[in-house]
């Protein structure tokens, strides 16, 4: 009984079951008037007949017609009694055989299921919670930082306003609570002042009030925040958050990064300790048509080659691979390491000519800044007249119009330039325009930003050479401040992973290990008593009490996992 007492309870406080209860009540309130008000003309009908019942006997009567019962023992004698019993008769099919059963299932019982179902997504977190990352929408970023989350075992819990959202995550075993974003109760019942961090990524405005009520509660929490508009990013700092991510800003300065202009060099994508991981591209230099081994980088420059991208995989290095002028190497070593690598481009080919991006919103706009920050030309493809024209002082030409245009394009300087940034926001209209460039240039380098992750093989196959997205950077940038790292994005899906060697690798060399091969990782340093070590060869032994620091995805991190940490 108190369960029962409970759940009912519970139903009742719940607004849209309380709701559509109204409404049944009001509908059965109705059927209650039409069974006296048929009741009292019985009474009326049957006077006039000479015939003489009791109230009850009326409602009885009432009842049986307008059920369809009919049991025959009280009647009309006259022909406007049984045009009465007629009418009762169909009265009742309809609001008792049709409209209540349809009015109880649509008000009463599914709204009850619906309640029922809603009421299974919990309002708080465990009593014992702490350490746990609190995010406030279940975003494209917020995906994948929730994947990367439970890789490491991290707990983690999303708040959701939305019910049928809230189930929606619940029964895909993503852990949410739900709540109102806007009230100090639903943080309470989260837990947030035993909590790691609280990650706001509702709209600009949002967020502020969302920063504020967190701040209140909980002083020194780490609060990271996204924001859409950098005029926000001064106000939510100002309202308490520590960091503030204009993703956006990010994604094209990173996707500028990324592209070949003026004289090529090396270029640092990440960071450990104090070595840079940096890619080499060797277009135009006299590295193509050379095997790995042949190019001699680290006997002459000390440098570590730990993997090569092709057309978008990182693949690990065996020494026999022949570089092409696509080929793009990764390589690890320290700035001055870096420096003297350089000198392998002073005699390649210098292309004058502007990088071309098409797209110009917040990140086609931001790689324009940079781009034009480091000196580097720039034309613009874009359809909106008042884009092209905020962005025109970053430009070296901006045109107006549809990039599939032909005639546009080759006005644009696609047959010339050394790059082509995609930035507009459709990953149908980048994986075609990375076609169409491809086939018009072939030399070119594409560097594209995609949304889906599902599209990444497709605009790679399409012809980019290069591909980042919103949800990779974001995500990335999150769990850095989580994990109090800096920020490194090594490319679409790669990471670096540093795990102690594992005991079925202890004392084994390189070469035993069968690493790259069966996980397609890459090694590309050990850490021993606080001492790095870059120049790792096939003989290169695994000491016990070490860390490794590997080069890859989560698919070939989780292979390694399996293949030589299960058990341990």
């Amino acid at each position: 009984m108190k369960f029962v007492s409970s759940q009912l309870a519970y139903y009742l406080s719940d607004n849209d079951f309380k709701r559509n209860s109204k409404v049944l009540f009001k509908y059965l309130l109705f059927l209650g008037v039409v069974v006296v008000f048929f009741s009292i003309l019985f009474h009326v009908i049957m006077n006039m007949e000479g015939q003489n019942h009791s109230w009850i006997t009326g409602l009885y009567w009432t009842l049986t017609v307008m059920s369809t019962l009919g049991f025959g023992d009280i009647t009309f004698q006259s022909d406007i009694g049984r045009l009465f019993s007629i009418v009762v008769l169909l009265t009742g099919i309809f609001m008792l055989l049709i409209f209540l059963p349809f009015a109880f299932i649509r008000h009463f019982y599914v709204p009850l299921l619906e309640s029922k179902k809603k009421n299974k997504v919990p309002r708080s977190v465990p009593a014992d919670t702490k350490d746990h990352i609190l995010i406030c929408s279940y975003d494209s970023i917020a995906r994948d930082f929730c994947e990367r989350l439970k890789q490491e075992n991290t707990p983690y819990y999303v708040i959701e306003k939305d019910p049928v959202k809230a189930l929606t995550h619940y029964y895909n075993e993503v852990p949410v609570i739900l709540g109102e974003l806007d009230m100090e109760e639903t943080f309470m019942r989260a837990n947030v002042k035993d909590a790691k961090m609280v990650f706001v990524n509702r709209d600009d405005i949002v967020n502020t009030k969302i920063i504020l009520i967190i701040r209140n509660l909980a002083p020194h929490i780490t609060i990271v925040a996204l924001v859409f508009n950098e005029e926000s990013i001064d106000v939510q700092q100002l309202s308490g958050a520590d960091h503030v991510l204009p993703v956006k800003k990010w994604l094209g300065e990173q996707l500028a990064n990324r592209v070949n202009a003026q004289h090529a060099t090396s270029h640092p994508i990440g960071q450990y300790e104090d070595l840079l991981i940096a890619e080499l591209p060797v277009q135009h230099t006299s590295l193509v048509s050379k095997t790995i081994k042949e190019t001699e980088l680290r006997q002459k420059y000390g440098v570590s080659i730990v993997g090569i991208w092709d057309r978008g995989r990182l693949k690990p290095i065996t020494g026999n691979e022949e570089l092409s002028h696509d080929s793009v190497l990764v390589i690890i070593g320290n700035q001055q390491q870096l420096n003297s690598i350089d000198e392998i481009f002073l005699e390649s080919l210098f292309n004058p000519h502007p990088v071309l991006i098409i797209g110009g919103g917040r990140v086609g706009g931001a790689a324009a800044e940079s781009l034009y920050k480091q000196g580097v030309l720039v034309n613009l493809i874009d359809q909106n007249p008042e884009l092209c024209k905020k962005v025109k002082k970053y430009c070296n030409d901006v045109f107006v119009g549809k990039a599939s245009d032909y005639e546009l394009l080759k006005e644009a300087g696609i047959m010339e330039a050394p790059s082509v940034l995609l930035s507009t926001h459709d990953d149908a209209m980048n994986i075609h325009l990375a076609s169409y460039c491809r086939k018009l240039n072939k030399e070119v380098r594409i560097v594209s930003r995609i949304s889906e992750a599902r599209n990444i093989e497709i605009i790679h196959r399409a012809g980019a050479n290069f591909v980042l997205s919103y949800a990779t950077l974001g995500s990335e940038a999150v769990l850095s401040i989580s994990k109090g790292q800096e920020l490194t994005i090594l490319g679409e899906g790669i990471n670096l992973f540093i795990t102690p060697v594992p005991l079925s690798l202890q004392k084994k060399n390189l070469g035993e290990s069968g690493i790259g091969a069966k996980t397609g990782l890459s090694v590309i340093a050990l850490k021993e008593n606080d001492e790095v070590t870059t120049l790792l060869s096939a003989g290169t032994v695994l000491p016990k009490n070490a860390e490794i620091v590997l080069l890859g995805n989560m698919e070939m991190k989780t292979k390694f996992n399996k293949i030589f940490v299960k058990g341990e």
